[in-house]
This record gives C-alpha cells, structure tokens and sequence, in this order.
C-alpha cells in the first residue's frame, strides 16, 4: 500500500492560478489553500499544487495527499523542469512530485531517469510521470516513474490537440503499463470523468474547470448578448 491507492477511483482536483495570467487575483498561497480545503469537503481525494510556497500553505490546510509540481519557464518543459525543482517541492510537502517526461530536451540537461534518483536518494515522494505519448509513457516507467499521467497530451509537437480530454491515451498507457495511469488534461465534465474510468483510469484529475473562476468566466462571457455587440478592442503595443 501506498500514497497512490488512496487516490483509487477517485476525483483529484487542481488547485493552481492560470499560469499564463499573472494577473490572476487567485494567485496567492492562503487563497490556494482555501480553495483546496472547499474541495476536499466536496469529495476531491487529493490535490494537485504548484509551487513549494502553495504546496506548505496547502499542506496546513488539507491532510489528504498532494501532487507537488513546480512550473518554471512558459515554454517546452516548464512543469518540474529540473531535479532541484521536484526536490523542492516535495521537501516542501508533496506526497508526489510530477514531473514533465516526455522526450523533450530539459533545462538542466539531465535526463527524466537523473531526477528519479536524486528523488529516490533524497526524500520518500513519490513520483508521477506527466506525458504526452504512449511511448513516453512506456520510457518513464522504464525510468522509474510510480504513475503516469496523460496531462501533457495536446501541448507538445508529438501529440496533436484536442477540445476534450484524449482518452485514447488512457486506454493505451493501461494496456501497456503495470503503473496506475492518471486521466488529465480538459476534463470538463461528469461525463468525460466517467468515460476515463471506464479507460481504465486510476484517478481524474481536473483543474480550471472546477478552480479557476477566471478560466469559468472568460468560457462563459462569449455567450452573452454584451460580449457579442461588444467591439473588438484592438491590441495595444
């Protein structure tokens, strides 16, 4: 038994700012936590969180397990970019550390499997591997990874994107791994959720669409007779 099987069939929740608005008003520790605490209260078994500053303010705060991450940089791999990243974000807390495995050269210069080891050597985390190809996925186990996870299907030149989640990936990386396979990347929906169960799918995982109230609204707005008289308002430069 360990940290993963508590995450079994269930709903695991993002808790994280829109990265790419640092505007964000959500961008805060304190924030972050309560909102993590609403969801556990909802039923959510665990949450995933960016950064060792929101990893401790949420580890006060909820005592179910944690995905830590660290995203640095905006392009290629940004998400636990470096083994000193996923270090310090599981010293900070995190029950598992996700880390970004595709097949993408990393900042540091280190292989996935290099971050393995110094995780292996220096702390008791746990580590989720997040990919973009079945064959990434395959390489990450081969590495050492505890999990896989589908979260950067869509957001790299192997993998075309997509509106929806690609549960196609998740049906694949079950067939093929002996590691739980967590379904993430544009769940929306109770019926995408359960379509990934039915995959195969350890746990869901979803984010903005549960915990960003910028992300809800900016859906929402486009459907509103304002937002469609409204004029186009030029970009400034």
């Amino acid at each position: 038994m360990n940290v993963l099987d508590d995450l079994a069939g269930g709903l695991v929740v993002s808790c994280q700012p829109l990265p790419d608005d640092p505007g964000d008003p959500m961008r805060d520790p304190y924030v972050q936590a309560r909102v993590a605490a609403a969801v556990v209260r909802g039923g959510a078994v665990a949450v995933r969180v960016n950064g060792p500053d929101d990893v401790r303010t949420v580890r006060a705060a909820v005592d179910v397990p944690m995905i830590g991450l660290y995203k640095h940089g905006a392009e290629d791999v940004f998400i636990t970019p470096t083994a000193a990243h996923a270090l310090e974000v599981a010293l900070a807390g995190a029950d598992i550390v996700a880390i970004d495995a595709t097949d993408r050269p990393r900042p540091d210069g280190r292989a996935f499997a290099d971050t393995v080891r110094v995780l292996r050597e220096r702390t008791d985390a746990l580590i989720l591997a997040d990919v973009a190809t079945a064959a990434e996925g395959v390489a990450a186990v081969e590495a050492g990874a505890d999990a896989v996870a589908t979260t950067l299907s869509g957001y790299t030149p192997a993998s075309p994107p997509t509106d929806g989640p690609d549960l196609g990936l998740v049906e694949r990386l079950v067939a093929l791994l002996p590691v739980p396979v967590i379904a993430e990347g544009r769940y929306r929906n109770t019926e995408q959720i359960g379509r990934a169960f039915e995959a195969g799918a350890h746990a869901v995982v979803m984010g903005n669409a549960v915990t960003s109230p910028l992300w809800i609204t900016r859906r929402l707005v486009p459907a509103t007779p304002r937002a469609a008289s409204a004029p186009k308002q030029r970009s400034e430069r």
